[in-house]
């Protein structure tokens, strides 16, 4: 169980990471004149807020925020950026007692349009309750009802070879001519017929051992069937014969958590289960959590309570659906990046945080059920895969082990793209890992109409060349409420593929005259992708320019990391991609290479994966010297951190072009856009003129 390295319990970041302190200072009113007169309204102790659709009121203490109280109603209303007033998807629609709400602010100001405003919009986590009632219609698109969550992945064969097995012990009764302990007694019996030598046994199991090895007596004989875990540990005893095991594999996501039933008997996959992750109330990226494990005297508690609670509500379904004894699962194997991996162990992760980004541990780490309060077998073990080093935590480790590039010729880029990109760059010879703070915008967040992918989500985007006018396939068939990920990508490259933006992402003003393009309340630039009269919101669905700049700076980071160990291998082209998560899955290949997402190669060497790091979990799980590979990939692959590095800042900068800076660098995409005016860096569409 316990081999050596192991842990083993017993008993200048981008934009995403700085807090604007003019957006998170709620006290900074523009409105004056505010007033609250206890003569006008309720004369209860606690004012109550009440939210609709729900019908749900609730009590609070003055001074509490409309979003805490939705929290504290059981409400679960969209805060990407944990409430510091930066993304503006918690706004609600305040119906009655707005006098009883704190002045307006500059984040309600910057973030909410003049229309919003005037029709009774707040943004929820800068609305201080003050007296009451107060009542607040939570508009669909603030409603965090969850959202689509990749489960699927690469299917593979693996050798069955858990760290879990059942063994049947036929046993003779103590006698007096046999007095040998009940524990050396099973002991022997393990060593004799199996040549399992076990070195401890589970502190619980071993005070009920006396009964539950006499508790199937047949022809003068004990039958009972013990779980050994590693060859080392008694985790379990069982009268009779009892073939039944099971493990699950984890992946907890800074957006997501899977939770994968697997029979270890079989390796069939039982159920699977999916949810947001829970720690997203106290922001929608990384360092959000970061600052509230600091800015709260119980943050880190809170945040892995909340990540806890979520992993035991999808293991509580998974077993349901299987309908099988919770007792039954053995193992839980875990991976994701390494915040989410210390916030789970309830690991300080301050000093990952901030330079020099160091990790609590590398090692695999392995701890009792019982410890997390994880609703497995008591005695079963939680195992987190190694982490490679930095950001670049078990999830990498995990996809490497399905896409198994570190054992390949071939030069492969492979990334797992999401809110902390991870990329690898290199074959079986040299390989280069390091960690991308792409931020939350692929995530839907800090941009205007920006949603996760859910119902209602605009997810693929073309754009007509000559009329301008966009097609959309939206999740679920509804009205239009947002654009996910996946659908601003597109979004970016058909704009710059039509000529609407230069390379710097830039729209081109002497398209102003074309109704789909405009200038908005905030003269800032925009592209109306769903006019009202079709959308499922109270407006028009656009992207702005900000928006645009926000997906440059995520794709920008991405790219840049992916240079930068290009550069450390002194290679200039690749002959792979490997593309992991949700992203990898469900974003178009062509847009991606088009805005320069990843180099340029052959379509047909693009690679999806799907949600790898679950698979390579379930691989750990099934196989132990997976576990091993595990390690040999932490050895073999080198750990660059690009966080402050002028060689990741100058290739920032260039990466912020679409696709880059240096449009050579992408020759398939320079001969599929046809004309090009290089020295405006835009695209040339007949019936356009190349000149202003």
């Amino acid at each position: 169980m316990q081999s050596a390295g192991d842990i083993v319990y017993v008993g200048d970041t981008l934009l995403s990471d700085v807090v604007r302190g003019g957006l998170a200072n709620h006290g900074d009113t523009l409105l004056t004149g505010h007033s609250c007169s206890p003569t006008e309204t309720d004369m209860s102790d606690e004012p109550t807020v009440r939210f609709s659709p729900w019908e749900t009121s609730v009590d609070v203490e003055e001074g509490t925020t409309v979003l805490e109280a939705a929290d504290r109603a059981g409400l679960s209303i969209e805060s990407l950026c944990g409430g510091e007033g930066l993304c503006g998807t918690c706004k609600v629609v305040v119906d009655d007692g707005a006098d009883c709400l704190s002045a307006v602010t500059d984040a309600d100001e910057l973030l909410l349009s003049e229309e919003q405003l005037e029709s009774g919009y707040r943004l929820s986590c800068r609305s201080d309750v003050e007296c009451g009632p107060v009542d607040v219609t939570v508009p669909n698109v603030s409603q965090n009802t969850g959202g689509v969550v990749l489960t699927e992945g690469r299917e593979l064969e693996v050798d069955l070879d858990p760290v879990v097995t059942n063994y049947h012990l036929e046993l003779s009764p103590p006698s007096l001519s046999d007095n040998t302990a009940d524990l050396e007694r099973v002991g022997e019996a393990l060593k004799e017929n199996y040549e399992v030598s076990i070195e401890e046994i589970d502190r619980v199991v071993h005070q009920e051992l006396p009964n539950l090895m006499r508790g199937a007596e047949v022809e003068d004989k004990l039958h009972a069937t013990v779980t050994v875990y590693d060859d080392e540990e008694i985790i379990d005893v069982t009268p009779g014969w009892d073939e039944t095991m099971y493990g699950l594999a984890i992946d907890i996501g800074t957006t997501t958590i899977a939770v994968y039933l697997v029979d270890l008997r079989t390796a069939d996959r039982v159920a699977v289960s999916s949810r947001m992750n829970p720690q997203s109330t106290f922001g929608g990226d990384i360092m959000s959590r970061m600052r509230h494990t600091r800015r709260s005297e119980n943050g880190r508690e809170e945040l892995q309570d909340a990540i806890v609670d979520g992993v035991n509500e999808l293991v509580d379904e998974v077993v349901e659906e299987a309908e099988i004894d919770p007792d039954n699962v053995y193992e839980a194997v875990f991976v994701g990046n390494t915040a989410m991996h210390h916030l789970f162990l309830g690991i300080d992760p301050h000093y990952v945080a901030g330079s020099p980004y160091v990790a609590a541990n590398h090692a695999p780490v392995t701890v009792k059920a019982r410890e997390l309060d994880i609703d497995i077998n008591p005695a079963g073990y939680l195992y987190w895969l190694p982490i490679s080093g930095g950001w670049v935590g078990p999830d990498k480790v995990s996809v490497l082990l399905v896409s198994e590039h570190h054992k390949r010729e071939e030069l492969t880029v492979c990334v797992d793209i999401g809110t902390n990109g991870e990329i690898s760059v290199g074959n079986s010879e040299r390989m280069w890992s390091t960690s991308a703070p792409a931020g939350p915008a692929l995530e839907g967040a800090e941009i205007t109409h920006g949603v996760r992918a859910r119902d209602g989500a605009v997810e693929f985007v073309t754009i007509d060349d000559e009329t301008l006018e966009p097609d959309l396939e939206v999740i679920g068939d509804e009205p239009p409420i947002g654009i996910c990920g996946s659908g601003i990508i597109d979004v970016l490259a058909e704009l710059f593929e039509a000529g609407v933006i230069d390379q710097r992402g830039q729209f081109q003003e002497e398209l102003l005259d074309h109704p789909r393009l405009r200038r908005n309340a905030h003269d800032v630039l925009e592209y109306v992708l769903v006019f009202a009269d079709e959308s499922g919101i109270d407006g028009d669905v656009v992207v702005t320019q900000n928006d645009l700049r926000e997906i440059q700076q995520a794709k920008a980071a991405i790219q840049a990391g992916t240079r930068v160990l290009m550069d450390e291998l002194d290679i200039d082209t690749v002959d792979r991609v490997v593309l992991a998560g949700a992203f990898g899955n469900y974003i178009d290949p062509e847009s991606a290479m088009t805005v320069g997402l990843y180099p340029d190669v052959d379509f047909d060497a693009v690679e999806s994966l799907g949600n790898a790091a679950g698979i390579g979990a379930q691989l750990a799980l099934l196989n132990r010297d997976k576990r091993a590979e595990a390690m040999e990939i932490v050895d073999h692959v080198e750990y660059f951190e690009i966080a402050g590095t002028d060689v990741f800042r100058n290739n920032f900068m260039e990466s912020m072009y679409v696709p880059h800076q240096r449009i050579e660098l992408y020759p398939s995409v320079r001969e599929r856009i046809g004309e090009f005016d290089e020295g405006r860096g835009v695209v040339v569409r007949e019936g356009r003129s190349a000149e202003r």
